[in-house]
């Protein structure tokens, strides 16, 4: 290896590259998933309320429930299944 101060400042350059890379490369799956499992979870409670911490974690479920009962008798009408 040379001592070139340009080989240097390319070497830092590639690495700053690769770790750009590396951070916008997050999968749309993933990000979208763990926003969801924070939504259902209820993680936007406030602190030391419990009831409002369930509430909101049932409240989520139950409309969850309602759309996958609405997106099923929508494709029964529809005569999907």
């Amino acid at each position: 290896m040379s001592n070139d101060p340009r080989d240097s400042a390319r070497a830092a350059e590639a690495k700053d590259a690769l770790a750009r890379v590396k951070r916008d490369s997050e999968t749309m799956l993933g990000s979208s998933m763990g926003r969801a499992a924070d939504h259902f979870a209820g993680a936007d409670a406030p602190e030391n309320d419990r009831i409002e911490l369930w509430g909101r974690r049932i409240g989520r479920g139950l409309s969850l429930l309602g759309v996958v009962v609405l997106g099923w008798w929508l494709g029964h009408q529809l005569k999907f299944w």
